[in-house]
This record gives C-alpha cells, structure tokens and sequence, in this order.
C-alpha cells in the first residue's frame, strides 16, 4: 500500500522489451536507503517488485497486464518517473490510500495556469472510470494523491500547487500526455457491493446466469440487511 505522496523522480535508465513484459532498470537515490530484494515500489502510480537493485539503480519486471494498461510502455530511456516506496506501518498517512494497481489511463486535454496552481484536465480512455471521481474526492494521478476539482463532459480537473509540481514528473507532462489513473479504492468497493447480491456459492449453484442476476439490482432494505447494515 502506497499513500501518493511522491519520494523522488527517478530516471529509466534501460528498458529491454519482448513483447509485451519489460525490464526496467531506474536511476534513483532516496528510496534506494532501505531496499531489498522483493520489495514494492509504485513508479508512475504501478506497484512493481525490485528484482535487482545496486547503489545507483533498482530493476523491475513489467509482466503484459501492466504493459497494456498503463502507461509504462510508453516511458523511454531519459524520462522522469514519480518514485514512491510501500507505506511503513505506524508512519504518517499525509495522502489517501493507493494500492498501485492502475484502473487505466487518461490524456491530458488542458494545462492551465490558474493563480499559484497549475489545472489539469483529463479524459480517461475508458469513460466507465468517472464513476468513481467525485468532486472533492481523491484521486491518483501517475502515483500522485490529489483532490478531484470537477468533472463534466466525460473529462474531470485536479489543481496542482507549486510544490507538488516541482516534486514530481508531472512538471514535465503537458497537453497530449498519457497518465496512469488509480480511482479510489473506497468508491470502487462501495460500488461493487452496492451490484453484487448473493454468495460464490449461490452464484456457482446457479450457473452464469445465476451470476448474471447476482450483480443486476441496485441498492435496497433487503440487501442492506443481507449484507449486515440493518
């Protein structure tokens, strides 16, 4: 688990692609203090494992799920990464809570100057993800924990202050750019269960079609009561 509040931008020294798995190797400092073999760091917002790691660099392996759902193909050698290593227990929770596993990506349509801030507008590829971004709820962007300003017309913004700008690769990201988005897991769980009725067993009981009737309704007493919330 992550919490979006970026470490350091690293830098993708090698990438060796075959096919769709890739093996990347990035230049970085502070979040190499700690590490070791196994051990979880989310570049650009993916929770990747450090296979190998020197004084100067760790590597990582991207399997095809991540290669074609992210934006990770798409970094070439000599691009800033947003850097950020897995939460310690009993540490300070100053974002929101970020698993690493990216719902998909986004363009980004405007960079507007506004005041001290920087506004985003982003499209997300797959319309189904403005389900879960509110106004005023959280968000992550390339790894970055940020408030949702707005959403309409299948885009939604995010206002960046000077300081996240200047801490993170987002500084260089302008019209055009791809970015990974994670919604929050809160919402996305929320609507799961708010769709899905009945147990595995039922469901395997019943068949496809019986999984099928599980996941069509909506909100309702009995279900609110078959879920223990009456």
């Amino acid at each position: 688990m992550f919490t979006g509040l970026i470490e350091e931008i690293g830098t993708l020294r090698r990438s060796y692609k075959q096919g769709e798995a890739m093996l990347l190797t990035i230049e970085a400092s502070r979040v190499l203090e700690d590490v070791a073999i196994g051990d979880s760091i989310a570049i650009n917002g993916i929770c990747l494992t450090v296979v190998e790691f020197s004084g100067s660099a760790f590597t990582v392996d991207v399997m095809p799920q991540t290669f074609r759902h992210t934006n990770i193909k798409d970094v070439r050698a000599g691009e800033r990464v947003n850097l950020e290593r897995a939460m310690k227990a009993g540490g300070r929770f100053g974002g929101h809570i970020v698993q690493g596993h990216v719902d998909g990506t986004g363009v980004i349509v405007t960079r507007t100057p506004d005041a001290n801030a920087v506004v985003f507008t982003i499209r997300p590829h797959d319309p189904a993800l403005l389900r879960y971004i509110i106004p005023q709820g959280s968000i992550t962007l390339d790894g970055i924990s940020l408030t949702v300003v707005s959403t309409d017309n299948g885009t939604f913004t995010v206002s960046i202050i000077p300081h996240t700008l200047r801490e993170t690769a987002l500084q260089v990201k302008g019209t055009g750019g791809i970015i990974n988005i994670e919604c929050d897991v809160l919402g996305k769980y929320v609507d799961h269960l708010l769709h899905y009725r009945g147990n595995g067993a039922e469901s395997a009981d019943k068949g496809s079609s019986g999984r099928q009737a599980a996941r069509s309704g909506g909100l309702s007493a009995a279900f609110l009561a078959d879920n223990g919330f009456m």
